[in-house]
């Protein structure tokens, strides 16, 4: 396959996760277009090893697209020496509850064997015999095409014993999600797994030294996992000269909210923030001006407007302005949103998702919602902001899991950079001072 083009030539991309195949799903179609070709090449060749496919992961530079952007290949590297008497697994996170964020659903629906062949090169390369693939409890739809599918590969010796009479062997196991957003947090995928409440683990040890039931785990994301066999196809220096140099490779964007074609597409990272509102979303609906972006998924940091000239869709760049690539799962609100409203709701879901194993979240969550409730109803005043930001000083880095995280930055950047809409929305405080009224 011809190298792909650079951010910057984004219009002469070509789609490789979600090509413009009709029926891909199906696997006769799917074989059609090399679909399992570069599974059987790993097995079947003497090209490949467990070790050179874990390497080739690497010199790609894929950052897993599930939210924290951890090479992949380096994660595959961190799983202990085989030792036969003690199984090791490999979970494929399609538990995908970020509000703003459907894409892997997406990738489900419409290429599901690159997912299972992204799986069995993966289980391959860290000699794993069983994997599971994790899906959201409330995408039914998704299972059912899933399990289908999964059958048709077994009969076709994809998947199972002996795959392709190469001596490996590795069962897939459809896993129906426990339908809490806890369960995308990888350690608590794993104890809903185990058929436990999703209570996150504590860290060390991880999950590849101590994992399911206890043996040698690694958790990918979908959309990360179905970048293997492309990546094997073509190589890893294919795949690391597709968009932004230190975040490269396609990534489904999910755009959502006040534009005339919300979706997913499928474009290199480093895309312009500006080309995938007015260009490939196009553009705002109803003519109205932009006023805030949520890039990567309801707890990253959300960006003004006047903040997103220039700025494109990786990791390095959004760090620098304040925010975070996580999901890809676009946000996009135009001039005529609450932002009180929209964060109102925002608080209300990770107060109800909280598992409540710690307190700062436990607790934190609800005085969240709470109290940004109450200025949202026009009773707050003034000092509440200040105690909404002391709130999330204490939540952040304080608990099992960063779910709290995820809570008070919404929280936190919202008020920092639209304070005089919520200052418009609180009365003046009742609490004297020093014989004066505050307002500030």
């Amino acid at each position: 396959m011809e190298t792909q083009s650079k951010a910057g030539d984004w219009r002469a991309f070509k789609r490789v996760l979600m090509p413009p195949v009709k029926d891909l799903h199906k696997l006769e179609v799917y074989e059609e277009h090399e679909g399992y070709a570069a599974l059987r090449e790993v097995l079947t060749t003497d090209k490949w090893d467990p070790t050179s496919v874990t390497n080739e992961m690497k010199k790609s530079g894929l950052k897993g697209r599930g939210g924290a952007g951890f090479p992949t290949g380096l994660k595959w590297s961190f799983m202990p020496p085989v030792d036969p008497d003690i199984p090791r697994f490999l979970c494929c996170n399609g538990d995908e509850s970020e509000p703003g964020t459907f894409k892997d659903r997406q990738l489900m629906e419409y290429n599901p064997h690159l997912v299972l062949e992204g799986m069995l090169i993966a289980a391959y390369a860290m000699s794993i015999k069983t994997a599971f693939l994790y899906i959201r409890g409330e995408f039914a739809d998704w299972i059912t095409l899933m399990e289908g599918e999964l059958e048709k590969a077994y009969a076709k010796g994809y998947v199972g014993q002996d795959i392709m009479g190469s001596g490996f062997s590795c069962e897939i196991v459809i896993h129906k999600g426990a339908g809490a957003y806890i369960c995308g947090e990888e350690s608590s995928l794993m104890e809903s797994l185990e058929g436990k409440r999703a209570y996150p683990r504590i860290k060390p040890p991880f999950p590849a030294q101590k994992g399911v039931w206890g043996y040698p785990t690694t958790i990918n994301n979908v959309e990360s996992l179905a970048c293997a066999p492309l990546i094997i196809r073509n190589g890893g220096d294919w795949y690391a000269g597709i968009g932004a140099e230190a975040h490269p490779g396609p990534v489904l964007y999910g755009i959502s909210g006040h534009v005339n074609r919300p979706g997913v597409y499928e474009y290199p990272t480093g895309m312009l923030i500006t080309d995938l509102i007015y260009e490939v979303a196009g553009g705002m609906r109803g003519g109205k001006k932009l006023k805030a972006l949520i890039p990567g998924g309801s707890s990253t940091p959300i960006l003004r407007a006047d903040m997103i000239e220039g700025l494109t869709m990786d990791a390095n760049s959004l760090r620098d302005a304040g925010s975070m690539m996580g999901t890809s799962g676009m946000l996009i609100m135009d001039e005529d949103t609450d932002i009180v409203a929209w964060l109102r709701r925002i608080t209300h879901f990770y107060h109800h998702e909280s598992c409540g194993q710690c307190t700062p979240c436990r607790e934190g969550t609800g005085w969240l919602e709470n109290i940004v409730t109450r200025i949202d109803e026009g009773e707050g005043n003034f000092r509440d902001l200040d105690l909404l930001l002391d709130l999330c000083t204490q939540m952040e880095g304080r608990t099992v899991c960063a779910l709290a995280d995820a809570a008070a930055w919404p929280v936190r950047y919202t008020i920092d950079r639209f304070r005089d809409e919520f200052e418009a929305r609180c009365r003046p405080s009742l609490i004297p001072s020093g014989g004066v009224l505050e307002n500030a």
